[in-house]
């Protein structure tokens, strides 16, 4: 079955409140991600291990200080 009365325009007119709240919390957690995922790479401490290390670009290997 579908709805009687169809009026898009209407309809979307009536539904702006909840569409805005939609939008503005997907750009809210788009944003909580950005910032979490920049965090991450911030927080990260730099690789440790042989005074030897391979060059992953390059395959040479490097003297670490």
């Amino acid at each position: 079955m579908s709805a009687p009365k169809t009026n898009v325009e209407t309809q979307e007119k009536n539904h702006r409140p909840a569409l805005g709240g939609m939008k503005f919390a997907v750009g809210a957690a788009l944003v909580l991600f950005i910032a979490f995922v920049i965090w991450v790479f911030a927080a990260a401490d730099d690789p440790e291990g042989a005074e030897t290390q391979i060059d992953g670009r390059t395959g040479e290997a490097v003297q670490s200080e």
